[in-house]
């Protein structure tokens, strides 16, 4: 039999309905903290591309005076760990053997070399007019030539490029004290890293102080790296330069060698610069001594290239020529000739913290910063 259900009796007085409660008002402390946080985040961001912008200058001097703080500490950590002594023994070592290289290069060589590089400053100019004089006659290297600022021009240029070269001050004088700050304060960063790291360090959360640490190590050991690898190249394209145009009978050879040695610290675009006023010189004398000139700076370029460059980087770093271009021509627009100079050493540090901070920290990849490829 069907079984009847009772009928459902509504009672007004019974019916009660449960709705869901309201949410509850969002914390209005909390809330305006995040605002506060996310608008002092962008202006804190937005000051320190100011402070960048118009600091540019003092930070290039101090990260100048870092390298040089870091090519002083490897040096001395190498020495220690291979005469088995203490790091500060070494360090003192190699700041009296710089001492001395530099009052004795001084002292024996700097007459020389001033006269050679008064010499350079009327020389170079003459040989552009010569060399406009003696391709007049064709009319296709005649409308290139054409271009080329007249020589009373290039002395204006000569003479405003050491005044400009400068990081922070201006003229000779200026020079002069942007190399004695990049030696004081860079042998005081060597003679003790630990005490700048861990101040840095203090100012970053604790549970963050590892990872910092760790892409500082990188950082340093990737610079250092580089820079012994540049300073063994330096060397051998200077003497081998300065060897080379002594050896044909170009005048002014050692300055030459010096110029070449130093702008090798500017990769690809350093050697160009080297080169030019050698061969303006040596073509000025006679175009056969022009073409072995040429013939010169091709052969150590390309031993450098092929040769040394490779030998060097296998225990140092390499970094892709693209972005050492692309910086390079970035920090010369921005910052001048100080730019060009700090380019790579700027690149290979902005290629270990996106490496270290975008890709493996932010993407989870396992990529391999420029040091340690």
């Amino acid at each position: 039999m069907r079984a009847i259900s009772p009928p459902i009796c509504w009672h007004d007085s019974v019916m009660t309905t449960t709705t869901p409660k309201p949410p509850s008002p969002p914390n209005q402390r909390s809330y305006l903290h995040r605002v506060v946080l996310a608008y002092g985040v962008g202006m804190l961001f937005f000051l320190t591309l100011a402070a960048l912008w118009y600091g540019a200058e003092v930070f290039l001097l101090l990260f100048a005076c870092a390298l040089f703080a870091i090519l002083l500490y490897e040096l001395s950590r190498r020495m220690a760990a291979r005469l088995a002594v203490r790091r500060g023994i070494a360090l003192t070592v190699i700041a009296a053997a710089l001492a001395a290289l530099i009052g004795g290069g001084s002292w024996a060589l700097a007459p020389q070399i001033a006269e050679q590089a008064t010499e350079l400053g009327s020389v170079v100019p003459e040989s552009i007019e010569r060399l406009r004089a003696a391709v007049a006659r064709n009319a296709f290297l005649h409308s290139i030539l054409s271009d080329l600022p007249s020589a009373d021009a290039i002395r204006k240029q000569l003479t405003a490029l050491a005044p400009n070269a400068g990081l922070v001050f201006s003229g000779v004088l200026g020079a002069l004290g942007n190399v004695v700050i990049i030696l004081c304060v860079g042998l005081y960063f060597a003679a003790q890293p630990a005490v700048y790291i861990s101040g840095f360090l203090k100012l970053i959360p604790q549970q963050r102080r590892p990872r910092v640490r760790e892409v500082l190590d990188t950082i340093g050991d990737t610079l250092a790296r580089w820079l012994v690898g540049k300073l063994v190249s330096m060397i051998v394209v200077g003497v081998a330069t300065a060897i080379g145009l002594w050896l044909l009978g170009v005048p002014l050879a050692m300055v030459l060698g010096l110029i070449a040695g130093l702008l090798d610290f500017i990769p690809y675009i350093g050697p160009l610069m080297a080169g030019v006023p050698a061969v303006l010189i040596a073509f000025s004398d006679s175009p056969q001594l022009g073409l072995y000139t040429i013939l010169l700076f091709l052969g150590i370029q390309t031993v450098e290239g092929y040769l040394l460059s490779p030998l060097i980087e296998s225990r140092s770093v390499a970094l892709p020529p693209a972005l050492t271009i692309a910086t390079q021509v970035l920090c010369g627009a921005l910052f001048g000739l100080a730019g060009v100079a700090l380019a790579t050493p700027l690149a290979a540090v902005l290629a270990v913290l996106v490496t270290m901070l975008y890709v493996q920290d932010v993407l989870h990849d396992s990529a391999t910063p420029p040091g340690d490829a």
